[in-house]
């Protein structure tokens, strides 16, 4: 990991307009760096998906709006402001350079065409950039291939998405989006369909693409195991907010947040004898989001001041959103 910046999230809140406008994510703020995986953990419905998707440009419609912040992508030592770009420009960057491994990859394939069809299709639209990048792209297509577990490739490419199983199917839809070497991938759940062999191959596979092409990964996950093994940097996520950001070494010797200290506590560990506990309560849904800090109806150190927002403080580049914290409280 160096310090090139190739993707930087400020201030970002997206909503969902219906009769009213019910924010889903507010104020979201993390960098994600050159050649690092940088998590994003939480538990389901906390906002990680709707991130990427703002990331992406390709919020639910029509329905889905941004109501403040920006996301700058650099490329070639130029910022570019994602929410600038028509959809015509987000459509050409996506795949070439942000490639997408989506959480249910029965979704993202089409169920009328081959698996070649679907290569075939990513090469004719990002012709140039495959020669821009000087791609052989049957050659890297092949090697992938082998690299992710298929010993007949041809046989892969000739079938249609049903006659494949969901871990095979998620595979694909990896080598999809590393094949033009994109700068920056967005890993939703990668790995939630494969069995635990073929998971640990997709990570290591990612991780190689990470080493050798300089590669960042933004991984969304629920599982606690895989940013232990393979995250630089995390973010914890809850109702809507980062609530906690730091370096995996320091996120797992010394979790600052009480939502985060409870995910710690819930994660069994084969060599203990280690007493599994939840975390009483659920998630606030969106339209009953508490107005000071979300995590309070939850938390066992709640107290006044934590009716009110919680403001960033920053222990040593260990960043977490708490009043406990907070010295003048």
């Amino acid at each position: 990991m160096n310090n090139s910046i190739i993707l930087k999230v400020e201030n970002l809140s997206i909503g969902i307009q219906n009769q009213h406008i019910i924010s889903l994510i507010e104020d979201i703020n993390f960098t994600l760096y050159e050649g690092e995986i940088f998590g994003l953990i939480g538990e389901s419905g906390c906002g990680k998906t709707i991130t990427s998707l703002g990331i992406t440009g390709t919020l639910p419609e029509p329905n889905g709006i941004f109501l403040n912040g920006s996301i700058e992508i650099f490329l070639e030592n130029k910022s570019i402001n994602v929410l600038s770009l028509n959809k015509e420009e987000l459509r050409k960057i996506r795949g070439s350079e942000i490639g997408v491994i989506f959480q249910e990859p029965f979704m993202a394939l089409n169920p009328l065409y081959t698996i070649e069809f679907h290569f075939k299709e990513l090469y004719r639209f990002h012709k140039d950039t495959i020669k821009k990048k000087n791609i052989q792209f049957e050659e890297r297509l092949y090697s992938l291939l082998k690299r992710a577990g298929f010993s007949e490739p041809d046989k892969i490419l000739k079938s249609y998405p049903h006659q494949l199983s969901g871990g095979m199917l998620q595979r694909i839809v990896i080598i999809l989006a590393i094949l033009l070497k994109p700068k920056f991938i967005i890993a939703d759940e990668p790995t939630t369909a494969l069995d635990v062999t073929i998971q640990a191959q997709i990570m290591e596979l990612l991780n190689e693409l990470k080493e050798e092409e300089n590669t960042s990964i933004l991984l969304i996950t629920h599982n606690m195991g895989l940013l232990a093994q393979y995250a630089d940097r995390l973010a914890v996520m809850y109702a809507g907010r980062i609530v906690e950001q730091s370096n995996i070494d320091s996120f797992l010797t010394n979790p600052l947040h009480p939502y985060s200290e409870g995910l710690l506590k819930a994660i069994p560990e084969l060599e203990k004898d280690k007493k599994i506990e939840g975390i009483p309560g659920n998630v606030p849904s969106p339209e009953n989001y508490p107005n000071g800090c979300r995590f309070i109806n939850r938390c066992p150190y709640r107290f006044d001041l934590c009716e009110k927002k919680p403001e960033a403080i920053n222990l040593n580049n260990h960043i977490v959103y708490c009043w406990k914290y907070n010295t003048n409280s």
